[in-house]
């Protein structure tokens, strides 16, 4: 049998024992993002107003398609663990559960969907 001291058992751990990971992710995460933005928009605006053709042609090369799948999974990633962070400061009880599984349902489905919609464009 280990004994470990309250302090011990305590250190590096927050008030909701998940220490500074959260933290770290959405940190790592929103920086990704950032730099990831200017060529997510400028790919986004050259497809925007385009024929299909245009769109199917912009997308069929292989930088534009990752990218835009990483913006995608990353930022609903973001999303998730920010709105459960959020959820769990502010919303308690039964609430909390609910909203919480809603939340990440929803977002697994966006991803989902945009994921099948990017290779749809893609193949």
């Amino acid at each position: 049998m280990r004994y470990l001291t309250a302090r011990k058992r305590a250190e590096g751990k927050g008030a909701a024992g998940t220490g500074t990971e959260t933290h770290w992710y959405m940190t790592v995460s929103g920086a990704g993002l950032a730099v990831m933005l200017p060529f997510f928009l400028f790919i986004i605006g050259r497809a925007l107003g385009s024929s299909y053709e245009e769109v199917v042609a912009t997308f069929s090369h292989p930088i534009p398609a990752i990218l835009t799948g990483l913006f995608l999974v990353v930022g609903l990633q973001h999303f998730i663990r920010g709105c459960h962070t959020m959820i769990e400061d502010y919303v308690g009880g039964t609430a909390r559960k609910l909203l919480v599984v809603f939340v990440i349902t929803f977002s697994y489905f966006l991803m989902a969907a945009g994921l099948f919609a990017l290779a749809k464009l893609v193949l």
